[in-house]
């Protein structure tokens, strides 16, 4: 568990320096167990500041979505450095958004926390329903002990661990300015999880399961908002000249929207799942950017988010890349 007297104490000394316009990390939600970002301004700020297994969200998403904001008639950038409180996969997708050119490293100071896994919300809500507030979350070991108006509920970690952190890469973030507390050992990964299980299906079986997911999504766009590698000024689904998608919700329209958008993210997606915990109709998004992934991987030995000093995949050109895709 992470001290949080000492995250506090670090993200005061950060957000009172002079060269740092503010620090995003999190902080309690306003009801249940759902966590909201915070920004601090100023050191009194700070103190609502935590760290506990519900801090799922990706804060990598806010620098670049704040930053990109356009500029009032008379105003002046201001280019002072952005605090953000990161896990091992919003490290790595910072890492992606830099390589990107969308961020600049000395444009950030980056407060790492190693991380042994988040908590799947809606595996917690489902075994505490109408829970409106929580006092406390402690990981022990390989337990959760949840404190709820002074009763403690335990529950084994791997009955509330979000699937995608089972294939974890980096649970240590790989970039930091200041790390809060000791290093993880990193997971005993199984490559691609699911994935096996559907590459084992007939392509009608595939397309009917699929089909059958792609039906129900409403066109939100809660997974782009969410995502931190989504970050075009324009994307494509809001174009009207020339029009890629349709507004229509219906299976033609959201197919395209889906695979679209899980083939813009090819050798750029780090796993961190957003995109599939805020569907509100739970589609698993996750199995289309793992499959990518893995073939990504498998054909050019490319994992997004891994090495500031790497060039994006689609950036850069090796003499000896497989072309058997070339006709």
């Amino acid at each position: 568990m992470v001290d949080q007297k000492l995250l506090v104490k670090e993200v005061k000394k950060i957000v009172s320096r002079d060269d740092v316009k503010y620090v995003v990390g999190y902080k309690k939600g306003t009801h249940g167990f759902t966590i909201s970002p915070a920004f601090a301004y100023s050191s009194e700020y700070v103190e609502k500041f935590i760290f506990n297994p519900l801090c799922k969200k990706n804060l990598a998403v806010y620098p670049i979505l704040e930053e990109k904001l356009p500029l009032r008639r008379g105003d002046e950038e201001d280019t002072r450095k952005i605090g953000v409180v990161v896990k091992g996969c919003d490290a790595r997708a910072l890492i992606q958004i830099i390589q990107e050119k969308g961020l600049k490293r000395e444009d950030l100071v980056i407060i790492g926390i190693p991380c042994s896994g988040v908590i799947d919300i809606r595996k917690l809500n489902s075994k505490l329903p109408n829970t409106k507030e929580y006092s406390e979350i402690i990981e022990d070991q390989d337990e959760y002990k949840i404190t709820i108006n002074g009763d403690v509920h335990n529950f084994a970690k791997e009955e509330l661990l979000a699937d995608f952190c089972t294939s974890c890469v980096a649970p240590n973030p790989l970039i930091y300015d200041v790390l809060i507390g000791e290093k993880v050992e990193p997971w005993a990964v199984q490559d691609h999880v699911g994935i096996k299980s559907l590459e084992d299906k007939k392509v009608l079986e595939r397309w009917d399961y699929w089909e059958k997911h792609f039906q129900r999504c409403i066109r939100c766009y809660a997974c782009r908002e969410a995502c931190p590698l989504c970050y075009c000024e324009t994307c494509m689904a809001d174009l009207l000249e020339p029009q890629w998608i349709r507004r229509s919700v219906n299976i033609s329209e959201n197919t395209a929207w889906n695979i679209m958008r899980a083939y813009h993210l090819a050798g750029r997606c780090v796993g961190c799942g957003e995109c599939e915990s805020v569907c509100p109709v739970n589609i698993p998004l996750m199995e289309l950017n793992k499959k990518i992934e893995k073939e990504v991987k498998e054909m050019f030995s490319y994992t997004a988010g891994m090495d500031i000093e790497e060039k994006p995949l689609f950036g850069m050109f090796k003499p000896d890349d497989p072309e058997e895709f070339v006709l």
